[in-house]
């Protein structure tokens, strides 16, 4: 199997799947070379064909797990070599904003109010009551993503976005040549945003997959904020949300997977649940699997999200995964995040880490950043807000993963130059 950007926390997750456990996994083409600057669809292509003809074996699956352009590129390789895989379109459907949108309006009310922005406009309109958020048609991670509150906020989020939006506006462009377009799509090129009404309440999301047409959710789990920050805290599993909530989630999740038509693939639906209007409202639609989650699944189910993912690429029924059970009741990935820019003067060392996970059961900490590395610099960050850590807690209960994660914050000792007079500063708690 071949695996686009490859890192060596995913290797493990998946060497320990019971599918993985038969498969060997080498790398194709490195996290850097796909995901660092304006990637060229093309030149990026010919790289991967060129590792994939020079294999001195079979190529019998060629699979990721990651945001754009893995997303895209893994259905056009495999395409070319007549391996499962979801058809281009299908998730194109699912990455391009506007366009899934026009979609999910088709079976469902549980989305925001949208309207195209043209970014090229004397004077770009949106039509929409505030608070909105304004985002590229095709962003990564949050990427340029940007709640707005009045006219002069969203003038302000218009030109950051317009300066940098061709980092994924060109290459997804490129993408978009490959399929046919409906008229109200081609309409939406690399230079228009989406803007669409705030929602809000809680963070939820399903996961699922979808084998000869038939979708699937397994699973449903939450995703919590700091506190006044749109910066995720937390991803929780299981749901805390009540089973009826839960129903509801599942059911617009394969009404929404279906009209997309997606089929082969994993995917994962976000949500916002607000309590006192008991109303659903869809983030976006992912057509992979959360990479956040996998862990999670591993240590309440006994098996990683992986597994589906490695089935759905051999062709064989992702329900194999069923009727595993892990070691712990809850489970989630928790960011250790700073919210302003520095450069990394220290990071916890190796000897720090291992202290901790002996200290604590459950729990595994990868450090993001390096020594030396400006935080705005990083990869696949939010736009508000820089990881220091992510850190994979189970527990008994929600109280007992809240108190290790303070224990691992407290514990990881993180140093920094900051822009403001370059004086040191060592990170706290709240890790600001």
């Amino acid at each position: 199997m071949f695996v686009m950007g490859l890192d060596e926390r995913n290797r493990e997750l998946l060497a320990r799947t019971p599918t993985g456990r038969d498969c060997r996994f080498h790398q194709l083409l490195g996290i850097e070379e796909l995901q660092r600057g304006e990637i060229d669809i093309e030149e990026t292509l010919a790289a991967a064909r060129a590792v994939l003809d020079g294999f001195d074996g079979t190529v019998d699956a060629i699979i990721g797990y990651r945001d754009f352009p893995i997303t895209l590129l893994v259905p056009i390789l495999c395409a070319e070599r007549g391996l499962p895989a979801a058809d281009l379109e299908a998730v194109v459907r699912c990455e391009h904003k506007y366009w899934s949108r026009f979609l999910q309006a088709q079976v469902t009310q549980a989305h925001p109010p949208f309207s195209l922005v043209d970014l090229d406009a004397d004077t770009p309109e949106h039509g929409l009551d505030y608070p909105l958020w304004l985002k590229p048609i095709k962003s990564a991670s949050s990427e340029l993503a940007y709640r707005v509150e009045d006219d002069q906020g969203f003038e302000t989020a218009a030109a950051r976005i317009r300066r940098s939006v061709d980092r994924i506006g060109r290459p997804f462009e490129s993408v978009l040549e490959r399929v046919e377009l409906p008229p109200e799509v081609a309409a939406a090129g690399r230079h228009h945003c989406l803007a669409e009404g705030a929602l809000h309440g809680f963070q939820t999301a399903a996961e699922g997959y979808v084998h000869n047409g038939d979708v699937n959710v397994y699973a449903v789990l939450d995703s919590v904020d700091f506190p006044g920050n749109p910066s995720f805290l937390r991803h929780q599993y299981p749901s805390s949300l009540p089973e009826k909530v839960q129903e509801h989630i599942r059911d617009i999740s394969v009404r929404v997977i279906e009209r997309h038509g997606l089929d082969h693939s994993t995917f994962s639906v976000e949500f916002f649940y607000d309590l006192l209007q008991d109303d659903l409202g869809i983030v976006e639609i992912n057509p992979r699997l959360s990479q956040s989650h996998s862990a999670l699944f591993e240590l309440v189910d006994g098996v990683s999200n992986h597994e589906r993912m490695l089935c759905l690429a051999l062709n064989e029924d992702p329900a194999r995964a069923d009727g595993f059970k892990g070691e712990f009741s809850f489970a989630a990935e928790w960011y250790h995040r700073r919210f302003r820019d520095g450069l990394v003067t220290r990071v916890p060392t190796t000897e720090e880490v291992e202290a901790l996970e002996k200290e604590l059961s459950g729990v595994r900490v990868r450090i993001v950043p390096s020594v030396g590395q400006r935080l705005s610099e990083m990869l696949a960050q939010d736009s508000y807000s820089f990881e220091l850590a992510k850190i994979i807690i189970g527990g008994a209960s929600e109280l007992e993963m809240q108190a290790k994660y303070e224990r691992c914050v407290k514990g990881l000792r993180f140093e920094f130059e900051d822009d403001e007079g370059g004086h040191k500063r060592v990170e706290g708690v709240t890790g600001n």
